[in-house]
């Protein structure tokens, strides 16, 4: 029999990421790190809570599989340990951080969005893009944000599409470099170029820097969008998580501008949240596409369908989807120029 338990579930959907921003918040995973447990009275007196709260929290971290039980008291889960303790290589906190203060209470005037078709986290009348800000701590967020996620997805991708068969990477839009760091780290003979802005160079060269990578990742500051042309001189380009901003005439102008930008036989590796065919799902890239509704002026999530017609139309051959499994894609569309 038919039920509203699975309506009830999205109902719930939000507390449970509000338990786990809390918890992140609070740097409770960090402070079970490497295997220490903690007991509702510890948690109270730590994190300067009542027993109640206290013990509610450290019960629905543990039912949403961040936290186990460990005799009287609670211990970080394999998936908190590896993503939510502060300085781990693939750690996840920031991009929840982000979206707690960035995009939670503007999904609140979701009906809003789907009315004006007007983007809620920044104002198009008064800025040029979601990223023109006077708040550089939320910049800094951002990019932080956009780092965690790309990492593991970076690891993803690398285990399922061969680098090694390239020379030097173009990452377009790459933000502070997470997927160039990434796959130099395991090629050693792979160069790389991070395209941003100005502003995100600055960072990009820093984390370059912190992953002792500088001799052989640089950052170019330019504009993917306004620049006439890409930098030349690479045989892939990486467009990760970039195309899901924009709209379809401007998604088609930059790919043309890949294709110019190559060498016969350079690949061009587009990495998204794909929806499928029938554009039903996954439910991770059709709700990316409703954030892009919050976010961006003309942003959606595609299909790799369309991303392989419109690489088709750009002059591309041999399109291919990968799919792999990760936080921020579940597939890329490859091709390469002819």
């Amino acid at each position: 029999m038919i039920t509203p338990t699975p309506l009830m579930r999205l109902v719930a959907g939000v507390w449970g990421f509000k338990t786990l921003a809390a918890g992140v918040e609070l740097g409770l995973f960090t402070r079970l790190a490497g295997g220490r447990t903690m007991t509702v009275e510890q948690a109270a007196a730590e994190f300067g809570l009542a027993d109640r709260p206290a013990d509610l929290l450290l019960a629905a971290s543990a039912s949403l599989g961040l936290l186990e039980r460990a005799g009287d008291g609670y211990r970080n889960s394999e998936l908190a340990e590896q993503f939510l303790v502060e300085g781990n290589p693939y750690y996840f906190g920031a991009q929840v951080r982000y979206s707690d203060l960035r995009t939670y209470l503007p999904w609140h005037r979701i009906g809003e969005a789907l009315r004006t078709d007007r983007p809620l986290t920044w104002d198009p009348q008064t800025q040029q893009s979601m990223f023109d800000t006077t708040d550089p701590e939320m910049l800094a967020q951002f990019w932080d944000a956009m780092f965690a996620t790309s990492s593991f997805t970076a690891a993803a991708l690398a285990d399922a599409y061969d680098f090694s068969a390239h020379q030097r990477l173009l990452d377009v839009g790459g933000g502070a470099g997470a997927f160039p760091i990434e796959f130099c780290r395991r090629l050693p003979e792979l160069r790389a170029t991070v395209l941003d802005l100005p502003h995100v160079c600055v960072r990009a060269r820093e984390r370059i820097a912190e992953a002792g990578l500088t001799g052989r990742i640089e950052a170019a500051a330019g504009d993917f969008l306004a620049d006439p042309a890409l930098p030349d001189g690479h045989d892939v380009i990486l467009l990760s998580m970039i195309l899901h901003d924009w709209d379809e005439p401007t998604n088609r102008a930059l790919l043309a501008r890949c294709h110019a930008a190559l060498p016969p036989g350079g690949a061009i590796v587009v990495c998204e949240l794909l929806l499928n065919d029938e554009r039903t799902g996954p439910p991770e890239a059709a709700l990316m596409g409703m954030n892009m509704l919050v976010e961006t002026e003309g942003g959606r999530n595609y299909s790799g369908a369309e991303y392989a017609s419109w690489l088709t139309a750009a002059g591309f051959v041999d399109v291919r989807t990968v799919p792999f499994d990760a936080p921020g894609a579940n597939g890329a569309v490859v091709a390469r120029r002819a």
